[in-house]
């Protein structure tokens, strides 16, 4: 691999500022962490429907992460070459893209990150009940709320101490499905895994193609370790790191979850399943009778590892913007004891706590995948502009950089087209609402700069 590690000066961090005290094992777990997510629980199952046979899940899933490496990768080289914290938004920006760069972080705002911590506290609650009698309704509402104090209180005390947890609890939710990995090989049936496709299911390229948009959402998230380079030690060597061990965990895993699926349930009653990681605990003798015990604690397991990267990271985004005057000044707030954003941890989890309660506007905020994954793209496309730059010096470049370019712009329109194609209207709508509200809040920041100025 062609790559070389710059000589680069870092900005020191003064009192007041965000400090580095991220190493590689901290921010691998955060990347991990926001990767394996709740989507598990249920993109077994998509993806054997859309595969059609056993052997084409798994190869899905296999050619689904190889098509990641490429996006992983160039993750890997901006933010070595802008180890600061903000991540997608810092890159469009130090392009030149300042509107885009403020559309991409007041989505994430409004749309996306909040919500995130609010749906996933929901989940966390939702699988608690599943060993607390009759809690239901505002009961869950209630713990959802409890979640989310509690994270925001984690990270704003002390970013070492929720680095540490997000790393504990990473790993501890990793185990279980290693466990079933190496369990689960003693009791595959080769001729499940030989079985020819389900009638009528699509084969050949049409079939790959089918199983591989259906992984894409699974291999999503390592991109949060990136919002928080500002706060890794040694960034120009770490997040290259990082990135690049992230993605082969996380197809190490998919691809041996997919296997001992395959080789444990025929394909029609995997794919038909609402919860296909209890049904592979259920096919495990001792196991078995216990699988929606195990499914429910791995929930919880899985999802607080993620809600903890979550609260963790996304405020970075905030924070960056109104270091730049492109957000509301409060959120550059950074606690003199903590060294933590703390301004923007609380405003996060308002917003969040406000999203429990009005659960239908949870709802709404899927509409805006669309943009989100325009925006995505647009990130991409950025690595043509940062690489004719005098004074671009990434830490590592990324090789065959052009192709892999590419290949990510390519896998990202997959997801792009699909979406579109399956809620034209809310795709609409979501744009044409991201520009009538973004736009005119970024001149209003930019008129304030000005004016600050003169």
């Amino acid at each position: 691999m062609n790559h070389f590690y710059g000589k680069q000066k870092e900005t020191p961090k003064a009192q007041g500022e965000l400090k580095r005290k991220l190493g590689l094992g901290a921010a691998l777990a955060v990347a991990v962490g926001t990767t394996v997510g709740s989507g598990i629980f249920s993109s077994l199952a998509e993806v054997a429907g859309a595969a059609g046979s056993a052997t084409m899940l798994i190869i899905s899933f296999i050619v689904g992460g190889l098509i990641m490496i490429p996006q992983n990768l160039l993750y890997a080289e901006l933010s070595s070459a802008y180890p600061e914290d903000g991540g997608q938004y810092t890159w469009l920006k130090e392009a030149g893209w300042r509107p885009i760069a403020f559309l991409n972080g007041w989505l994430a705002f409004w749309s996306t990150d909040p919500s995130t911590c609010s749906v996933m506290s929901l989940a966390i609650a939702n699988y608690l009940a599943f060993f607390i009698p009759g809690l239901a309704g505002l009961g869950v509402r209630i713990v959802a709320i409890v979640i989310i104090l509690a994270f925001t209180a984690l990270h704003y005390r002390s970013v070492e101490a929720g680095a540490r947890f997000t790393t504990f609890i990473t790993s501890l939710k990793m185990l279980p499905f290693f466990i079933l990995v190496g369990v689960g090989l003693f009791f595959m049936k080769g001729e499940l895994l030989a079985a020819p496709a389900m009638p009528g299911a699509a084969t050949g390229i049409v079939a790959l193609l089918a199983g591989v948009s259906a992984t894409t959402w699974s291999y999503d998230g390592a991109v949060g370790a990136c919002y928080m380079a500002g706060e890794v030690k040694d960034p120009h060597k770490t997040m290259p790191r990082v990135m690049i061990l992230c993605i082969g965990i996380v197809i190490l895993l998919y691809a041996g979850l997919s296997t001992i699926a395959a080789g444990m349930i025929p394909l029609e009653e995997l794919a038909a399943s609402d919860a296909p990681i209890a049904l592979a605990f259920s096919k495990i003798p001792m196991i078995g009778t216990a699988a929606g015990i195990v499914t429910a604690l791995l929930g919880i397991l899985v999802i607080t590892g993620s809600m903890s990267s979550a609260t963790m990271y996304q405020p970075r985004l905030e924070y960056a913007m109104a270091r730049d005057g492109l957000w509301y000044k409060r959120f550059e707030e950074v606690h003199p004891q903590y060294n933590t954003p703390s301004f923007a941890l609380l405003a996060q989890a308002a917003y969040a706590i406000l999203l429990v309660c009005v659960s239908s506007i949870t709802d709404l905020l899927g509409y805006f995948t669309f943009i989100c994954l325009v925006k995505n793209m647009l990130v991409f496309c950025t690595m043509f502009v940062h690489r004719k730059k005098p004074d671009y010096n990434p830490g590592w470049r990324c090789p065959a950089w052009q192709l892999m370019t590419v290949i990510a712009i390519f896998a990202n329109g997959i997801l792009l087209v699909s979406t579109f194609l399956w809620t034209p209207g809310a795709s609409i709508v979501a744009s044409v609402v991201a520009l009538a509200t973004g736009l005119p809040a970024y001149y209003f920041f930019e008129k304030r700069n000005k004016a600050a100025k003169a």
